[in-house]
């Protein structure tokens, strides 16, 4: 069956693997985006939604199943995600039974199980020099003094609330109490928590760690690998909760660096991007742009070209309009959304990306060279006289056309104003001097323990005049650069925690009050 083909008449069971949303199969990934019902396993397969297509049924996992398969009696696909694998301790084999005997077409796609995955995250190589690798439910009977006979690794699923008994059971069948064991909860994710422990000082190290289902305990050798092996809860921003205050389009690729780095994102827009209150000025920009008035067009936003872009779908233009015109882009996000739209921008900064960058780098009017010396500016309505007045120093004309307005967006939900002022927040990423005004003025300002860093000298200035501390500057004024500086920041600070001998701690566990369990 190829890729594009439909598919009906049928109930898949998919397993979403152990937490990461990022592990779920090709072929899981297939279904979801052709089904017509998808039955969620837990609140957190919601994000693997992304694959779907729009308008997909979603329902939960507790309705009733016959409505299930009648709607693939009827034709339909139905993908019902399950936890981790759904063969492997399953809680879904009732399921799959019922549709074979209604006579109804079914598939079960394996998942990436928590077993192998979680251990993995959690730096413990599965199997190692002694190859055997056990894996067992407490929540069936279990005869620990077999499991204690294991020279390898052992495994145990949904034994968190006996864990202290199931170490002393084990100790009682013969296992050393020196022998290493790992509890790690909330596999795969950010959230994952990993305490290291032996048999024997199990009950200790657990008093307080605050376990709660899902999570793994592992008995071995292998344990004791960890601290060479561990390559995810060690990342420089793990589990840092970081405010990221753009707007929607904006945040995405910067979100998606920041969860490279271990970072749990938190996009809060602080600024709404509007039409202008009279188009009639860009109207007329255009109709100059494809008649010939202007010689270069700068852009200064990704907004701007997005403004661009969407006259010209208005008007039933696309990308060939830009032709005998030199283009300028003020950044490479600015370059990247004229990439997009078909035109690559002759003119980049090759040094500082801002304004100024920019007229350093713009040749002055030639009359000899350029037949024409007018300048489109497309751009927002609270941008400064900078380029204006750098290119017109250069000899040239400029239409400063305002393209689209920024207005400040609505406050965010209490509970976010709340962790911004209260130090919820480990940091706080400014990329220019409105997202401070903005931030402020909608939601407060950011507790102290909170990691300031923005984008630039300009953006530091105005944190500074708001009373806030600025512990990072990107050292070229980019999203990608500033998300890179924050990484190095918290790796530094990982590293002075470790020199000292002290468990690193994210910067939210430093505030008065704050839950004292380490990371």
């Amino acid at each position: 069956m190829s890729s594009d083909s439909p598919i009906s008449g049928l109930v898949a069971f998919v397993g979403a693997g152990p937490g990461d949303p990022n592990l779920l199969t090709l072929r899981g990934a297939e279904l979801l985006g052709k089904a017509d019902v998808v039955v969620l396993g837990e609140e957190a397969h919601r994000a693997l939604l992304r694959h779907a297509r729009e308008g997909v049924q979603v329902v939960e996992a507790d309705d009733a199943l016959a409505g299930l398969v009648k709607r693939a009696k009827d034709g339909g696909l139905v993908v019902r995600l399950c936890p981790g694998d759904p063969m492997l301790f399953s809680s879904v084999t009732e399921e799959v039974a019922a549709c074979a005997a209604a006579e109804v077409d079914f598939e079960v796609v394996p998942g990436v199980p928590p077993a192998t995955a979680v251990l993995t995250y959690a730096g413990i190589p599965p199997a190692t020099a002694v190859p055997e690798f056990r894996v067992v439910d407490a929540a069936q009977e279990q005869d620990w003094s077999s499991h204690a006979a294991c020279p390898g690794t052992l495994v145990i699923y949904n034994g968190i609330a006996e864990a202290v008994s199931i170490g002393k059971a084990l100790i009682a069948g013969g296992k050393p109490d020196t022998t290493p064991v790992a509890v790690s909860s909330g596999g795969t994710t950010t959230e994952q928590y990993t305490v290291v422990s032996s048999l024997g000082r199990l009950q200790a190290d657990l008093k307080h760690a605050g376990f709660t289902e899902p999570a793994l305990i592992v008995v071995g050798e292998a344990v004791g690998l960890r601290d060479k092996l561990s390559w995810f809860e060690t990342k420089p921003l793990f589990g840092w909760r970081v405010l990221v205050p753009r707007t929607k389009e904006q945040s995405r690729s910067l979100s998606e660096q920041l969860i490279s780095y271990g970072a749990v994102p938190e996009e809060v827009p602080t600024i709404s991007v509007e039409p202008p209150r009279t188009p009639q000025q860009m109207d007329r920009a255009i109709k100059g742009l494809v008649t010939g008035r202007y010689e270069w067009v700068a852009f200064t936003s990704a907004n701007a070209v997005k403004a661009v872009r969407e006259k010209f779908e208005e008007y039933g233009l696309d990308a060939r309009a830009f032709a005998g015109l030199k283009v300028a882009a003020v950044g490479e996000a600015t370059s990247r959304a004229l990439v997009e739209f078909g035109v690559k921008p002759d003119l980049l900064p090759s040094g500082e990306q801002s304004s100024e960058g920019l007229v350093a780098e713009w040749p002055p009017y030639d009359s000899m060279l350029d037949p024409i010396n007018r300048v489109l500016l497309p751009r927002a309505d609270i941008s400064t006289d900078t380029l204006v007045a750098g290119l017109t120093e250069l000899g040239w004309e400029c239409d400063d056309v305002t393209a689209y307005r920024t207005v400040r967006a609505a406050p965010p939900p209490a509970p976010i104003r709340e962790a911004i002022k209260g130090g919820g927040f480990d940091a706080v990423l400014f990329t220019s001097s409105s997202t401070v005004r903005n931030l402020v003025g909608i939601a407060g300002k950011p507790h102290n323990v909170t990691v300031i860093a923005v984008i630039g000298p300009q953006t530091a200035k105005t944190a500074e005049e708001f009373g806030l501390r600025v512990d990072v500057m990107a050292d070229k004024p980019s999203a990608s650069a500033l998300a890179a500086a924050v990484a190095e920041y918290g790796a530094k600070q990982r590293q002075a925690a470790l020199a000292a001998g002290d468990t690193p701690r994210r910067p939210s566990q430093n505030r008065r009050g704050a839950r004292r369990r380490a990371r």
